[in-house]
This record gives C-alpha cells, sequence and structure tokens, in this order.
C-alpha cells in the first residue's frame, strides 16, 4: 500500500518535470535553430567576401567582341577529376549573358580528337558552340576541351575502392570525400608520367582547331586530326585567342604553350619519320603579333611545379619580349596575360608570387600576372569556435561565381569593368 502510493507520488512529481524539460529541450532546439537561420540571413545578406586584384589592369573578352575584323575564340581546358563533355555549360550561359551573346546555335560542333603523330589514340572531345548576339554583329566561338578520355581507363584502377565492399565501411561524408579523392587524386600523378605527352596534343589539337577560319570550317561529328598547314591562315590575322583553364588545366594550357614555342623553333625534335610537324611560317608572323589572355580558376602552377624541369628558357624575357631584345624575332606571343584566380579557403589552389614568372615560365610567352584573391565560398562564423568555408565549394567554385565571370568578361583597371566588379573588388596596380 505505502510502497503503491510512493510509485504514484514519485510519477505525479515526473509527469510536470518531464513536460517541463520537454518545453525546455524544445525551446532549445527552436532557438538553436533560430541562431543558425539568423547566422545563414545575415551571411546572405552581408556578402563580405574579399576580392583582392594584384596586377596589371586587363580588358577581358568584351573588347574582342567589338572588332569590326576577326572572331573571338575561348579555349575552355578542365582540371582534375572526371569530365564528360557539356561540363562548362553551366560557366558558358553565364559568360554569355554577362557578354550580351546570349543567340545560340542550334546544334554544337563534336571532334574526336587525335594526333596525326598518332592516329590510332583517342585524345578526348572538343566541343564547339557558336554564340551570337541578336543582330549578329557579335560572334563567340567556344571551345571545350575535354581530355578526361585519356586518363580514365588508368584510373580505373581505383575504382575496386569505390565499390560497395569498400565504401558502406565509411561513414557517409567520409565515403563522399574518398570518392572525390579518387576521382581527382590521380590525374596529376598521371599527368607527370608518359601520358602527359597524349594530353599535351590533345590541347595542341584544340589549338590547331581554333586556328581554322571560323565555324564553317570546323567538322561535326568526325574522328579527324588537325594540320597546322591547314591553319592559321590570313583571315585568322585579326582573330583573338582567349583560354580559361581550370586547377590542372593550367599546368596543361602552360605546358602546352610552352611545347608550340618549342615546336617552333626547333620541329625536327617532335616530328616522326611519317609525319612532318614544321609549321607554316605564316603561323609564327601571326602569333607574335597577338595578345594572349589565360583566366585560371583555382591556379595550382606553384604546386604542379615541383619536381618539374625547368623549361627550355627562362629568364630570358628582355631579350625576347623587348623590341630592342637580341631574341625578339623568337618570341612566340607579343603578350600573354596571366589573370590567376585563388580562393584563400581553396586547399588546392595557390597565387603566383612575383618571381615565379623568369624561373618558372618560359620567356618566349612574354608573361604579365595578376593574382586574384577572391573568395567564391562562403565564410561563416562557427557560433564562436572560429571561421569556416567549404574547401570543395572553394576549389569549385569560381565558374559560378558572379564576379570572375564579371571580370574575365570585362576586366578590371577599365571603363568597361562591370559595375559588380568597381563595387566588390579592390584593385591595386603593379607597373613593373
Amino acid at each position: 500500500m505505502n510502497r503503491t502510493m510512493k510509485l504514484s507520488t514519485l510519477k505525479k512529481g515526473l509527469l510536470p518535470l518531464s513536460l517541463s524539460l520537454s518545453v525546455v529541450l524544445s525551446g532549445c532546439a527552436s532557438f538553436g535553430k533560430g541562431i543558425a537561420e539568423a547566422v545563414m540571413e545575415k551571411t546572405d545578406s552581408e556578402d563580405t567576401r574579399i576580392c583582392q586584384v594584384r596586377g596589371k589592369p586587363f580588358v577581358g573578352i568584351a573588347p574582342s567582341l567589338l572588332k569590326k575584323h576577326g572572331k573571338t575564340k575561348v579555349l575552355m581546358v578542365h582540371g582534375v577529376g572526371d569530365r564528360l563533355p557539356g561540363y562548362s555549360t553551366e560557366f558558358l550561359e553565364k559568360l554569355a549573358k554577362e557578354l550580351g551573346v546570349t543567340a545560340k546555335s542550334s546544334t554544337y560542333k563534336d571532334i574526336q580528337l587525335v594526333s596525326p603523330l598518332a592516329l590510332e589514340t583517342n585524345l578526348g572531345n572538343l566541343r564547339v558552340t557558336r554564340l551570337q548576339n541578336a543582330d549578329e554583329s557579335k560572334e563567340l566561338l567556344f571551345y571545350e576541351l575535354t581530355w578526361s578520355e585519356i586518363t580514365r581507363a588508368q584510373k580505373e584502377l581505383l575504382g575496386f575502392d569505390n565499390s560497395g565492399e569498400y565504401s558502406y565501411k565509411r561513414a557517409e561524408v567520409n565515403d563522399m570525400l574518398k570518392k572525390f579523392g579518387n576521382d581527382t587524386g590521380p590525374d596529376p600523378i598521371i599527368y607527370l608520367g608518359d601520358t602527359r605527352v597524349q594530353i599535351l596534343r590533345a590541347f595542341s589539337q584544340s589549338f590547331c582547331w581554333m586556328g581554322k577560319d571560323g565555324w564553317d570550317q570546323l567538322p561535326n561529328d568526325s574522328r579527324v586530326a588537325c594540320a597546322t598547314t591547314d591553319s592559321f591562315s590570313e583571315h585568322t590575322n585579326q582573330d583573338d585567342f582567349i583560354f580559361v583553364s581550370h586547377s590542372l588545366g593550367s599546368r596543361i594550357t602552360i605546358d602546352g604553350l610552352q611545347r608550340l614555342a618549342s615546336v617552333l623553333e626547333n620541329p625536327k625534335k617532335y616530328s616522326t619519320t611519317s609525319y612532318d610537324v614544321t609549321p607554316p611560317a605564316r603561323m609564327r608572323q601571326l602569333l607574335q603579333q597577338k595578345k594572349i589572355q589565360i583566366f585560371m580558376l583555382s591556379n595550382q602552377l606553384p604546386m604542379l611545379q615541383l619536381g618539374r624541369e625547368l623549361p627550355e628558357i627562362a629568364g630570358q624575357k628582355a631579350d625576347y619580349c623587348l623590341a630592342n631584345g637580341s631574341r625578339y624575332s623568337s618570341r612566340l606571343f607579343n603578350e600573354t596575360a596571366i589573370v590567376a584566380f585563388s580562393d584563400p579557403n581553396d586547399l588546392l589552389s595557390y597565387a603566383i608570387p612575383h618571381n615565379f614568372n623568369e624561373k618558372y615560365l618560359d620567356s618566349r610567352l612574354c608573361i604579365n600576372i595578376t593574382n586574384v584573391n577572391i573568395n567564391v565560398a562562403k565564410v561563416m562564423d562557427a557560433f564562436g569556435m572560429g571561421k569556416f568555408a567549404s574547401p570543395m565549394e572553394a576549389h569549385l567554385g569560381y565558374t559560378k561565381d558572379d564576379r570572375v565571370i564579371a571580370m574575365i568578361a570585362k576586366g578590371i583597371g577599365n571603363k568597361q569593368a562591370a559595375p559588380l566588379v568597381k563595387e566588390k573588388c579592390e584593385w591595386t596596380e603593379i607597373t613593373d
């Protein structure tokens, strides 16, 4: 009797306590949710992400579209990770909108790349898209290189690690990160080996197709090699060549252009008994008049220089790039403007230090460098424990960032720069 009464009394006492705890706990959850939402709302409403530009002014793509003669040609080179043709669609649409060339041809042209030096080897895909404005007074030819086909078979060696036999043992987030690492990690390692020759041939073929007169001269759904003897005619003399690269793609672009400089200097070194790579004399003369722009997203040149040989010709910029230089007639381009975008929270990206150009880049390219230090990933306050930004978003977010798109389109340090860039980005001009 007494025991029953005590239990009844205890239950009566616990019931209000339980109800009180439920109210308190639910209140804490709501309070915590409210704090999180407030932090996110503050992050969304107050864009305090940095955008700092140091270097020479650059004009972007837009001025090229205003020229009465010549075409504007942009080559996109992807970085690590398996890619399929069409990977740059979102970037291209945002860029086209910024440039005012949103009218697109009903079809694109796919070229299955092969080299005349090794016709049996597939080198990936080149997808060409033509964009125009409403009255067709502006035209942009966008070339998208997909070289993943070259490394895909070798990366299958790690395929077992992505299977359920191994992945189910991992925590969900760790499994996602491991699969991301298995997809992206091998590419720089593979590139250091013999496969690099094939990837650079894919780049060379893409550049050769850029040298064709225009849209009508490009094949469609064809597996065919491009020969420089049929490219870079007098009709392309006024064409502008622009490159956009991401992560490892920046190394590929620089290596491809340095290889081109070497081919023009010593074609016999790269020729075979079955094919002579000697380009027509007009090609060198045409390229030497050009000012090239390269926009590097998540730049990795310093890291990917580790353990590599130095370029054939370095530390001689004055000899090759000044009009009174002793080797001026042997330059590749009149000028190469590199704009290197790096998010400080991107674990795989680096600015280009001031002495890197002279020691590690080929003098024949006549390179000037502008560094863009920019947060493409949002930086959030982790409730007083420090600030945090997603490393993955910091590595992959460049092609979605409106400020990056605006700078590629219209540059900085000129009257045509986009209002967004003028408002959100600080520019420090480097004069030497």
